[in-house]
């Protein structure tokens, strides 16, 4: 008897916003639909800023964090060294973020924000769902050779049992997305016959985060556009209607 096709189950999704004041904001409060959706950590946070000058100030030191946290990581950076490296005193930097915990919270919470950004840019430009996904992933692998939030939340993601927080759950929102683009595929006959779209979702995430890390592991993340792009073509060769 042939196993049921989990391929195409309903599964919940995990997400993670930015934080508040500093980011891309709902107003109202409520979840956008689709991936990504805004669903801030529970931790302590500093004031929302109320000028630009704080906004700008605090971008700086979330900024100056994730380039500790790509380098360094969680446990061997200081709330001391993010204060030196903009050049301000400790207790500025806590005002801003009370916590070495808060300042992880936020890198994560930027670094999702990033995505759903990513999916407008790429959605806009009216490609069929393959291509998107195609795009998708390629722009992806730009933002984690060049963006040094994206590089940090990932690095602070795989360290989430040293972070007093709960970040959420990687990889579910991507997996998500593109089982949602390859089933929009498979109805206009992009796919492959045979193709599963959450079996396919599931492989390309894979295989995209498994790239970047070991690019990053071998090279910095130096090559990974490149290295992105020959396992792009070998898969999406692979599950692309003939």
């Amino acid at each position: 008897m042939p196993e049921p096709d989990v391929d195409r189950e309903t599964r919940p999704r995990t997400g993670a916003g930015t934080e508040p004041g500093t980011g891309p904001e709902t107003g109202s409060g409520t979840e956008p639909p689709g991936p990504f959706r805004v669903r801030p950590i529970a931790t302590r946070r500093g004031p929302d800023p109320k000028q630009d000058r704080a906004a700008r100030t605090r971008l700086l030191v979330l900024t100056a964090a994730a380039e500790l946290f790509t380098a360094r990581g969680f446990r061997h950076t200081s709330v001391q060294e993010v204060a030196d490296r903009v050049g301000m005193t400790k207790g500025a930097v806590y005002f801003h973020y009370p916590t070495k915990e808060a300042l992880a919270v936020a890198v994560v919470e930027h670094h999702y924000a990033r995505w759903p950004l990513l999916l407008a840019g790429v959605t806009a430009e009216g490609h069929g769902p393959l291509e998107t996904a195609e795009r998708l992933l390629a722009g992806a692998a730009l933002a984690f050779r060049d963006d040094v939030v994206v590089q940090a939340g990932t690095r602070l993601q795989v360290e989430r049992p040293q972070i007093d927080a709960e970040l959420p759950t990687p990889y579910v929102d991507w997996t998500e997305l593109l089982a949602g683009l390859l089933s929009r595929a498979e109805a206009l006959g992009e796919l492959r016959a045979g193709v599963l779209p959450r079996t396919a979702a599931r492989s390309l995430v894979a295989a995209f985060f498994g790239t970047q890390h070991i690019s990053d592991v071998l090279r910095e993340r130096a090559d990974v556009v490149e290295r992105w792009a020959e396992t792009a073509e070998l898969l999406f060769g692979a599950i692309r209607a003939e």
